[in-house]
Formats: C-alpha cells, sequence, structure tokens
C-alpha cells in the first residue's frame, strides 16, 4: 500500500484545491494537492516537501484528519490528510492544471478524484460541527 499524503489549506472559509494535468493520472479531475511518502520520511514532512515542490508555498501542519484507503485498479493507497495554513510563498503550478480556492460549502461541487471524495466528507462533517 503506498502512503499519500495531501493538504487541505484553508484560508477564510476556502480551500485550496488544485486541478491535475491532462498529462497526469486520472486526468483533469480535482485533488487536494499533495503527494507519495518516501522512504524513510514522515508523512508531515512529506506534505511540506511536496506542497513547496508543487505549489511554491511554505506551510505549516495543524492537524492531521482520519487516513483514507482506496484501491485504484491493482494499486491501493492510504491517504494521509493535514490541514495546513500558508506560511509563505506565492502559487506556482510545477504539475497541475489550475489551482482554485473554493468555499467550504461547495467542496462537493467539484469533480473529484475518488480517494479525495471521503476525505471531502470528513473535512465538511468536521467543518460543520466545529461551527
Amino acid at each position: 500500500m503506498t502512503e499519500v499524503t495531501c493538504a487541505i489549506i484553508i484560508d477564510n472559509e476556502h480551500v485550496l484545491v488544485t486541478r491535475r494535468s491532462s498529462l497526469m493520472p486520472h486526468p483533469l479531475k480535482w485533488e487536494f494537492p499533495g503527494g507519495k511518502v518516501k522512504e524513510g520520511e514522515s508523512p508531515e514532512y512529506c506534505i511540506k516537501r511536496e506542497i513547496r515542490e508543487e505549489l511554491g508555498l511554505k506551510v505549516s501542519v495543524k492537524q492531521l484528519l482520519p487516513s483514507v484507503k482506496y484501491q485504484y485498479g491493482t494499486r491501493s493507497i492510504k491517504l494521509i490528510p493535514f490541514i495546513c495554513s500558508v506560511e509563505g510563498g506565492t502559487i506556482a503550478l510545477t504539475e497541475h492544471h489550475s489551482f482554485r480556492w473554493v468555499p467550504m460549502a461547495e467542496l462537493e461541487i467539484l469533480d473529484w478524484l475518488e480517494a479525495d471524495v471521503e476525505v471531502v466528507r470528513i473535512l465538511q462533517s468536521r467543518w460543520t460541527g466545529a461551527r
């Protein structure tokens, strides 16, 4: 099982989401940005590295959410979501097609990558429960 991290970057009740490029697997699906955990790397370090590499942002990790396991054909992943905030930098896409800041209440209308759908549910249930 491949461990993959994702960042739920929240700013003023909006969440940063990225759209996969047409050259990536699952082209043009929306996802929370992140990537694979390298051997010997902690998930928290991984998410900071991936966001710096893919988006040009420095983030701080605020909270770990429950992991999601998903099977993509013969490949299974464990998606490890972190709520993060931006500490610095300017968004500069290196892999993705585009990005958007989406209001928390509108997340479910996007065409999500399958594993991220459950993360959206977890996030929205915790967000509305905390208000």
